[in-house]
């Protein structure tokens, strides 16, 4: 009960605040705390550091993506672990399997395959969410894009540079998501399609094949009634 009663008000309170917000706060963490240390509480410090140097710029922009998206991706693993049917763990009960391997060998790889798209979704939308640390003046690929045509006035092409750029990252993210999935729908369907890479492969087999065979001479077709 201690630790659901932690978990759920952990997830509802980074669900609740905006993430801009929370990268703020920690941007500005010195306001509240100058010092962090480590010692007795309303005691003495044994240990004590300047908030600044502990947490930079980086590190503040690296916790606020953290600890907000590990809200929702805990939702999304509980999801998909509760998508399991309860039979499978009462069957491997009987059997005799141990609770760990029941979780590691039966639960999860059934729970992924609900787990996978949402997380691929969420992961593409941290890779473009992360356009808001330009907050923090930090030299992300936005920010970047800022700088530059804030000077040279050329938003539009500027714009149009950036979009390609995720749209770059975003199509890889999505072919590993593709083959993360694809691996571990083994199991539902035991002959998956082919691949986009397997399909190029058979394409230009049947290409050489094709070019390999000698052509067929052509036999010329008799007149009807020519008896000759």
């Amino acid at each position: 009960p201690v630790l659901q009663t932690v978990a759920w008000t952990y997830v509802w309170i980074f669900r609740s605040i905006p993430m801009i917000v929370q990268l703020v706060f920690w941007f500005n963490l010195s306001a509240l705390y100058e010092r962090l240390g480590i010692g007795i509480p309303f005691g003495p410090v044994f240990w004590s550091v300047d908030s600044n140097s502990l947490i930079g710029t980086i590190g503040a922009a690296v916790i606020g993506l953290t600890l907000h998206q590990a809200a929702y991706a805990a939702e999304i693993v509980r999801g998909g672990v509760i998508a399991v049917d309860h039979g499978q763990s009462e069957a491997a009960a009987a059997l005799g399997i141990p609770r760990l391997r029941q979780i590691r060998r039966i639960v999860l790889p059934q729970a992924m395959r609900a787990i996978l798209p949402t997380a691929g979704n969420e992961i593409i939308g941290l890779l473009k969410g992360t356009s808001v640390v330009y907050v923090m003046a930090i030299g992300e690929l936005f920010y970047q894009v800022q700088v530059i045509y804030g000077r040279n006035g050329r938003v539009i092409p500027l714009l149009l540079v950036a979009t390609a750029w995720y749209v770059v990252l975003t199509s890889l993210l999505s072919a590993a998501q593709y083959y993360v999935e694809r691996r571990y729908a083994r199991g539902a369907n035991r002959t998956p399609p082919p691949t986009p890479l397997q399909r190029a492969r058979r394409f230009v087999r049947r290409l050489r094949a094709a070019a390999a065979q000698p052509d067929q001479p052509v036999i010329p077709l008799k007149p009807l009634g020519d008896s000759r």
